[in-house]
């Protein structure tokens, strides 16, 4: 899984030079690919789930992110460990990034300070929905509970709205899949449709694409000491 740090991180200019050159090394269908997805990535909505134990989910939830073009997913573990089935996310969790936390509190406080509003989603509330939800209030974190039990007491106390998809039948909800699935489809397309402003700006966006074209392009860090980019005190 692939994880953030924000120390390590070259400046964008950096970036861009070291795009320039591994643009080289990789196909231009490949590339171009690439920077379609980078264009279609949002930091505006992002993902917590909180100690889901199940790896069927946990897969889902990883692809469900990179196909929608959510970047940031988080993760709390205290009570069971956050591990998609390798078969399943079939190599998705390379194109998102997995940011894991020691605890529910950090995880909210880390969220908040970054300006997310927290959603917590829940049939037991009264709550909004996809439909209703009001994408333009700011940013804003959907956290996904365990499967049995659902969101904890301290995310009910910390949540600012509920989400619910409403049900016609006789069931009272979906699975945790089923319902990451709706919510992050409909949401993500809200945002593209009624947010400005909810893509990375461009520096972020080579960020991401220079990242994404060092994983995929074989020996990218002997290329880029070749290059003159790298030396023995620098990595990617």
């Amino acid at each position: 899984m692939m994880t953030t740090n924000t120390e390590n991180r070259i400046s964008a200019e950096e970036c861009r030079r070291r795009i320039a050159y591994l643009s080289e090394f990789i196909l231009p269908e490949r590339k171009a690919t690439l920077e379609r997805a980078v264009a279609s990535r949002t930091p505006y909505m992002t993902m917590l789930a909180e100690n889901m134990f199940h790896p069927q989910n946990a897969s889902a939830l990883v692809r469900h992110c990179e196909a929608f073009g959510v970047q940031n997913l988080h993760t709390v573990e205290t009570l069971c460990k956050f591990n998609p089935n390798l078969n399943i996310v079939r190599g998705t969790d390379k194109w998102i990034d997995i940011h894991q936390h020691n605890s529910t509190t950090e995880a909210l406080r880390a969220l908040r300070a970054e300006g997310y509003r927290i959603i917590a989603t829940t049939p037991h509330r009264k709550s909004c929905t996809p439909e209703t939800f009001d994408v333009k209030g700011g940013k804003f974190a959907i956290i996904m509970g365990t499967e049995k039990t659902g969101i904890s007491e301290e995310v009910f106390a910390e949540a600012d709205e509920f989400l619910k998809i409403p049900m016609c039948g006789m069931v009272e909800s979906l699975n945790v899949s089923a319902c990451a699935a709706i919510i992050v489809y409909m949401l993500s397309e809200r945002i593209r449709n009624e947010v400005e402003g909810w893509q990375y700006d461009e520096d972020e966006q080579a960020q991401i694409l220079y990242r994404w074209m060092a994983d995929s392009i074989r020996d990218s860090e002997l290329l880029l000491r070749r290059g003159g980019f790298l030396d023995d005190d620098k990595n990617l």
